[in-house]
């Protein structure tokens, strides 16, 4: 195994119950906004929520929905996107700037070939490229690049740094055998780059790199910021957790090939607390709407990365000597903080992580314990608001969907052998039917015109027999 753990599956059940009472909670909260956006006759305050109502194709982040839950909307909303155009910033000063903060922790800075081979923006001559960011290590410890249509707004800042990152665990691990040249774990390489996003969101440090006039320093700005980056981590986790959970069941067996897409619900019920938007069946696939299901890529290890990533978090921000809620810490320009996770990433796959972890953190194992302080000034206002509320914590009409009492106009039916939609059908039904008229009044006319013909031909014998 790459987690190199008999009890893996009982690890990440072990952490998933430590986390489950802060996105219950978060849950509850979303559910109620969506309740007062969308009514009584799409949301149930004690079940499920509609999995295509928070703003991603898979639910698997809610950010798209801040506008619509955010607690304080008179606070000012963290957004570097307008300081970034008016100051003219081009996608490769975005990358200049994220190799500016791994060179202040003293690490290693991009190489030139990097600079040259890299795709930094969408070509302008019209090449169809695969515009998904990622990084690339070419293994011959010099050529490491980024393939990213990049736009200047504040999201892509992020991601910048993420892939970043990257490259910088390429970096450090460049000359280990080849063998080596990996993360300590799949999760990582992902955590890596993450950790760094968490400083470079912070409003402290977009002040400090001339993108933020200010920094607003009240409760409700906190909360604010804290909930826009829950909607993106918390609410991910339950779906990280739960896609090799059901990939792990089906190969074992556990689930059978006739119940796969039930199971599949099952388990996003389970964990998400989210239901169909329209009824599903074995007909349909849905696992297989996610990339990685069909590419046979892991997943777990996102999830191990937003654990992780919140250890290493904590621990770099220590060595950097901040004071203060953890959520405001920005490790740039530490040294101290630098020098830790160097020596870390040096080590890339030679050794079982754990001891990479030990370096980091001064201890050896996986713990959400990071994550839930980071939270904690949010995991408190949404307890408070959820009582306040009266909030049913959990789906307890876990029964309960959008659709039930209502005629399903596009049930899917079997036509002739096809599956079709209820629409689908009836307008073959009604083909069908002109088809029959037509060949009736064909068959009319042709047995009109037959009998007719055969008795002129009846009469014409009986003439010559009389002659």
């Amino acid at each position: 195994s790459l987690y190199e753990s008999s009890t893996f599956e009982a690890d990440l059940e072990r952490i998933w119950q430590q986390l489950q009472p802060l996105y219950l909670n978060l849950h509850a909260y979303v559910r109620r906004a969506l309740y007062k956006r969308y009514g009584a006759e799409h949301i149930n305050l004690r079940g499920p929520i509609p999995a295509h109502l928070l703003g991603n194709m898979w639910a698997q982040s809610w950010a798209n929905i801040f506008g619509l839950v955010m607690p304080f909307p008179d606070a000012i909303k963290v957004d570097a996107t307008p300081a970034m155009k008016s100051q003219g910033w081009t996608p490769k000063k975005m990358f200049e700037q994220s190799d500016s903060f791994f060179t202040s922790l003293g690490l290693i800075p991009m190489p030139p070939e990097f600079w040259n081979r890299s795709m930094l923006e969408k070509p302008a001559d019209g090449r169809e490229v695969v515009c998904h960011a990622s990084a690339w290590d070419f293994y011959n410890r010099k050529d490491f690049r980024i393939k990213q249509c990049t736009v200047v707004n504040m999201d892509d800042l992020i991601t910048v740094h993420h892939e970043m990152g990257h490259v910088q665990y390429f970096l450090q691990y460049k000359d280990q055998p080849i063998s080596f040249r990996d993360g300590a774990n799949p999760g990582f390489h992902e955590a890596i780059g993450d950790v760094m996003a968490l400083s470079v969101s912070t409003p402290n440090h977009l002040y400090s790199i001339g993108l933020l006039d200010q920094v607003e320093d009240s409760s409700e700005s906190d909360i604010n910021y804290l909930m826009s980056i829950a909607l993106d981590k918390i609410a991910f986790l339950p779906f990280g957790y739960l896609m090799d959970q059901w990939r792990w069941k089906v190969f074992d067996g556990r689930i059978k090939d006739d119940e796969y897409n039930q199971q599949w619900w099952n388990l996003r019920l389970k964990y998400q607390g989210l239901c169909p938007p329209v009824p599903r069946s074995e007909e349909d696939f849905d696992p297989g709407a996610k990339f990685h299901i069909p590419a046979n890529v892991p997943y777990v290890r996102y999830f191990v990365s937003f654990i992780i990533q919140f250890q290493f978090h904590q621990a770099l921000c220590k060595a950097a000597g901040h004071v203060g809620p953890l959520h405001k810490c920005d490790i740039y320009q530490s040294k101290q903080a630098g020098t830790i996770l160097g020596n870390a990433m040096k080590l890339g796959y030679s050794r079982p992580w754990p001891e990479a972890m030990q370096l980091i953190t001064g201890q050896p194992n996986m713990s959400a314990e990071a994550l839930l302080t980071y939270f904690q000034p949010l995991t408190e206002w949404l307890i408070s608001e959820n009582v306040k509320n009266g909030e049913a914590l959990g789906w307890l009409e876990y029964n309960w969907t959008p659709y039930a009492g209502q005629v399903q106009q596009n049930s899917r039916v079997h036509f002739l052998g096809i599956s079709l939609g209820s629409s689908e059908a009836a307008v073959g039904l009604w083909i069908l039917l002109g088809i029959g008229l037509l060949l009736f009044v064909a068959t009319v006319v042709l047995g009109a015109r037959f009998f007719s013909d055969r008795s002129r031909a009846f009469r014409s014998t009986s003439e010559m027999e009389l002659k």
